[in-house]
């Protein structure tokens, strides 16, 4: 557990209503280790607050469909549409360590409806967009409203949830979520072959009001009562830093930019150098690097953001893939893609018994070797194959994949006591979200690394397949991090009996 610090408990400065979190004194009684009981409607919280990922998740899917039609408007090449991607993910990179802070000092319900928010104008920016540079701003302002919709969110469910509830909770957290990548897809196929594409961010709108609503309805207003000074240093260091180096990153992949590319990733790990500096002689440092001392959560950093690389070229490569290297049509494409969240659906109900019959540490060692070589299969795609077998794999590989980040995103937060959660949340998402907007990166620069070297000036499958195994390699490296976990670690969590004995033995011996 990570050593407390000088800060106030948090209060939950709202109605309790109907069970949907923990009485007060529940709370209070166990503020270090968590709730000791969930609240009877603790699903439900899950559910509406998943309703407004619900956007960002159909918002992504749609938007990754209809990049080579986006593209031939704006009179670009269909790989530089990376930074339609790349740009959002970085708005998230940058302004995810802020939203701990911002939910401790303004409460969680606040923090959360101004997310939405700003989430729905950036969308309606999206559907004006006349250019290239105009997607790339109005995608940077749905990102900063993302940026504080996904942890706050995780931080509320944490705050109510016992242990024993966490994984059941987090599968609760996922299913609209899981529903929109089904929709996303053939909805974005629907809508580039039949009507305009800039409806794939109108659709955003009513969506967004009906979340706007239900947060303010029945989500408590949870904050810190000291919420401490705000990390401003830390803050511009952090964004400069994440910044640079993803922006960097990205322009490796454009041809003649390469010497600017060098600047910026040269910035980018200066600006890193300072904030590690500034972090380690500074208590409440927007991202918190003593919650890596905690070997549970530093390990679930480590090896969920490797894995997270894979994930985060897939709905780039996939779509380009069947449109540009097979020449399906948009339609088509969505249909065969909308596979991957079928997958992520179907597993929710085995995550609790998987783990708790096998413990996390086994479950992610053989999970991430299956689920990282289930996308490097991806990269075998070609004209011979029949719809149905591409289909089949892209299930298995949601399946597998779904489970793997249940599995990190629960038992990160194992070891971490409630004074930390938000911080821990915080510094968590922000990882995930870097890596994988890195993912694109990777995956943009291994696909021109592949055209200069097979002498190509457009993408062929043969391309795409070299990509697909680049990100695929570097992902199955988190195997290395996955043996290192305690092989009773999340034990609590899991149920799982095999490790309950191991510790009791150790304790006994002790």
């Amino acid at each position: 557990m990570l050593r407390p610090r000088r800060r106030g408990i948090a209060s939950v400065n709202a109605e309790v209503r109907d069970g949907i979190v923990p009485a007060a004194g529940a709370l209070a009684k166990t503020r270090d280790e968590g709730p000791a009981e969930s609240g009877a409607n603790y699903r439900f919280v899950a559910l509406i607050i998943a309703s407004a990922l619900f956007m960002e998740f159909v918002d992504a899917t749609v938007l990754a469909t209809a990049l080579p039609t986006m593209a031939r408007d704006f009179s670009v090449r269909p790989q530089e549409m990376s930074v339609a991607l790349t740009s959002y993910l970085l708005a998230l990179a940058i302004f995810i360590p802020a939203s701990g802070s911002l939910a401790d000092r303004f409460g969680s319900r606040t923090v959360f409806r101004t997310a939405i928010l700003l989430f729905v104008l950036g969308s309606l920016a999206c559907g004006q967009s006349r250019s290239l540079e105009m997607m790339v701003a109005s995608r940077f302002l749905q990102g900063v409203g993302g940026a504080m919709m996904i942890p706050v969110g995780r931080l509320v469910l944490l705050r109510s949830v016992a242990k024993r509830d966490m994984v059941n909770a987090m599968s609760w957290l996922l299913v609209p979520a899981l529903i929109g990548p089904i929709l996303g897809p053939p909805l974005g196929g629907f809508i580039v072959t039949y009507l305009d594409w800039r409806w794939i961010f109108y659709i955003n709108l009513p969506m967004g009001a009906l979340g706007f609503w239900l947060v303010g309805r029945y989500i408590a207003n949870i904050r810190e009562d000291e919420p401490g000074r705000f990390d401003t240093p830390g803050f511009i260091l952090s964004g400069l830093s994440l910044g640079c180096l993803l922006f960097g990153f990205e322009m490796v992949s454009r041809p003649g930019e390469s010497v600017m590319a060098g600047v910026l990733v040269a910035i980018g790990l200066i600006a890193g150098i300072f904030y590690v500096r500034h972090a380690r002689n500074r208590e409440g440092a927007i991202l918190d690097l003593e919650l890596l001392r905690d070997p549970t959560f530093r390990l679930s950093v480590i090896a969920g953001s490797i894995t997270r690389i894979t994930q985060g070229a897939q709905p780039f490569l996939l779509p380009l893939m069947m449109q540009v290297g097979l020449g399906f049509t948009a339609a088509k494409s969505g249909t065969i893609t909308v596979a991957t969240a079928i997958g992520s659906l179907a597993m929710k109900s085995f995550a609790q018994r998987v783990l708790r019959r096998f413990g996390f540490r086994r479950a992610l060692i053989w999970n991430g070797v299956i689920a990282t070589g289930g996308y490097a299969i991806c990269g075998l795609f070609g004209p011979a194959w029949p719809t149905w077998a591409m289909f089949a794999v892209l299930v298995l590989c949601g399946f597998f994949m779904s489970f793997q980040f249940t599995a990190y995103n629960t038992i990160a937060y194992d070891g971490v006591d409630k004074q930390h959660m938000s911080r821990a949340t915080a510094f968590y998402s922000t990882f995930q979200q870097l890596m994988l907007s890195l993912g694109i990166c990777v995956a943009a620069m291994a696909l021109h690394l592949a055209m200069i070297a097979n002498g190509n000036s457009a993408p062929t499958l043969r391309d795409f397949s070299v990509a697909f195994w680049v990100v695929t390699a570097i992902s199955l490296t988190a195997t290395i991090w996955n043996l290192r976990f305690s092989r009773d670690a999340g034990s609590e969590i899991s149920g799982h009996v095999e490790c309950e004995e191991t510790s009791e033995e150790r304790r006994s011996a002790a």
